[in-house]
């Protein structure tokens, strides 16, 4: 038992490596800015460009798979990732962390991360595959929900440092045990088109850069003084990406036509059990990455509470991931991967409901510790399905090229969430807090004057501090409040529609799952009692 279950170990703990970076970062920018002697702009870069790092070279890393073998892969992509997180722990300045963050870590995730679902595919078959892939996918849920708690405590009672110390000793681990990992896979000894990795990593960079510019940039109209031809930068980048993908299928057809291997083998696009997997999972990965957008920011910023007091609140959701990601491998034995899914998915649209009606100025109420429960225990349910249906469409010969289209819709699920609730948060603050202003007692010279102050956007900044703010630009004491309050009022309006946003959301994936598998595959002693 322990022999069979020592692969998804080893497997579940490099996954759960992989997601808990970002989410250690993201609660950790000010203490590393304060550190390094840096900027919150230079920080900001850093974790985008890790993004894009990903986006950039996921294909690349899953056909380095093939060629390699995908446990060397794995390896591999271990070792470059533990290089990269010991040249985080001990970077004495921004330059330092951006390279070994920024580009080695990303450059050891592309080879680690489309390894990871190949060689559960390889290692489990039926029932115990769904199991498999049910546990990391809880890996992935427990590295989100926890990555805030374990960065706030680390940071205010140690260093962020360790952190990147600790993910080290994870991948030595990793490496350590990487023989109880097996792989069947014979190596493909093919010439890697450079024109075709060109092109996919072109196309993906200015897609994902594009969506996680929107809360600067706008989406259509410009918010900044950054624009082409009166326009956003946005819809350009999407569109440039787009029409480069288009150039990159077409290449990828020319070379399956002149019998040549291509990056991406596109025939598998055509197959409707992993399109209906890949997007199901990249709206879950949307959902995700947008609850842990505003829910946190909200916390922090709004409410003034510390990276571990947030954990804190966040805390049901992690719980109730991990508990019925095992609950959906239960009933995976009697029920179809559609049904499960669709239950998790109907779940998600009444979390979501639910968190809207439980907004309240301190967000501390037992209804809304009940939605993210809720919300956690429908992502346990979609994480219990999702990565074993989407490698159970091709066949071994085609795992390592699944996985990264895997990786891929990953990757754009969750740019895609943190930009498009990120955007509908900061648009709905600003509209809410200027007919506030309007609606509001203050004389008309100050309306004026907030008005002209705030009309290219409202920033997300502390209640405690709008009235420091309002002070500075001229306003007297009870103005300063009065403004405080009205902008309070704002960002728990902002924060509703956000969460309506993550409802619509979730009823937009029900398009995807209606062609996921709607029967229950036998179990091994079932095939062989039927032959």
């Amino acid at each position: 038992m322990a022999q069979r279950w020592g692969a998804v170990t080893v497997l579940g703990a490099a996954q759960f490596v992989m997601v808990l970076d970002s989410t250690v970062m993201n609660v950790s920018i000010s203490t590393v800015v304060s550190d390094l002697n840096t900027t919150i702009a230079a920080m900001q870069t850093t974790i985008t460009f890790y993004t894009l790092t990903m986006a950039a070279f996921m294909l690349l890393g899953a056909k380095l798979g093939d060629v390699w073998g995908r446990r060397r892969a794995l390896v591999i992509g271990s070792i470059v990732y533990a290089v990269g997180s010991g040249t985080t722990a001990i970077s004495p300045n921004i330059a330092v962390l951006f390279i070994g963050w920024s580009v080695v870590e990303g450059l050891g995730a592309v080879l680690v991360i489309p390894a990871i679902a190949a060689l559960i595919a390889d290692n489990y078959k039926g029932h115990a595959r769904v199991t498999a892939f049910a546990v990391i996918g809880a890996a992935s849920g427990v590295a989100v929900a926890a990555g805030p708690l374990i960065g706030g405590f680390l940071t205010t009672y140690a260093s962020w440092r360790y952190v990147f110390a600790g993910e080290v000793v994870v991948m030595a681990v990793v490496l350590l045990f990487n023989r109880l990992v097996h792989d069947s896979g014979a190596r493909v000894p093919v010439r890697i088109d450079l024109l075709s990795v060109a092109l996919s990593a072109v196309g993906l960079v200015l897609i994902v850069w594009g969506m996680l510019q929107t809360k600067v940039w706008g989406w259509i109209l410009p918010t900044t003084d950054t624009s082409i031809l009166g326009l956003s930068p946005v819809p350009f980048m999407v569109a440039g990406g787009a029409v480069v993908l288009w150039l990159f299928f077409l290449r990828q057809r020319r070379l399956l036509e002149k019998g040549r291997a291509p990056l991406l083998d596109t025939r598998i696009l055509g197959l409707r059990q992993l399109r209906a997997g890949v997007g199901s999972l990249g709206l879950q990965y949307t959902v995700t990455a947008g609850l842990f957008f505003v829910v946190p920011i909200y916390l922090q910023l709004t409410l003034g509470l510390n990276a571990l007091t947030t954990g804190l609140r966040i805390f049901p959701l992690s719980v109730a991931l991990v508990l019925f990601s095992i609950l959906g491998t239960i009933l995976a034995r009697r029920v179809s991967a559609k049904r499960i899914a669709r239950i998790g998915q109907l779940t998600l649209v009444g979390a979501s409901l639910i968190l809207l009606g439980s907004v309240d100025p301190q967000l501390d109420t037992f209804v809304f510790g009940v939605g993210m429960f809720l919300a956690g225990a429908a992502l346990g349910l979609l994480a219990s399905q999702l990565g074993n249906v989407t490698m159970s469409a091709v066949g071994p010969e085609q795992l390592s090229e699944a996985g990264g289209v895997q990786g891929v819709f990953q990757n754009l699920g969750s740019s895609l969430g943190t930009a498009l609730v990120g955007s509908v948060m900061i648009a709905a603050l600003s509209t809410a807090f200027a007919g506030n202003v309007a609606a509001s007692d203050l004389p008309q010279d100050v309306q004026t004057q907030v008005q002209q102050e705030t009309q290219h956007g409202v920033g997300v900044v502390p209640v405690s501090g709008v009235a420091d703010i309002a002070q500075e630009q001229g306003l007297s004491s009870s103005q300063g409040e009065e403004l405080a309050a009205l902008y309070s009022q704002s960002q728990l309006e902002a924060l509703r529609l956000s969460f309506a946003a993550l409802a619509l959301i979730s009823c937009a994936a029900l398009f995807f799952s209606r062609h996921l598998p709607a029967s229950v595959p036998e179990t091994e002693s079932e095939k062989e009692a039927a032959t």
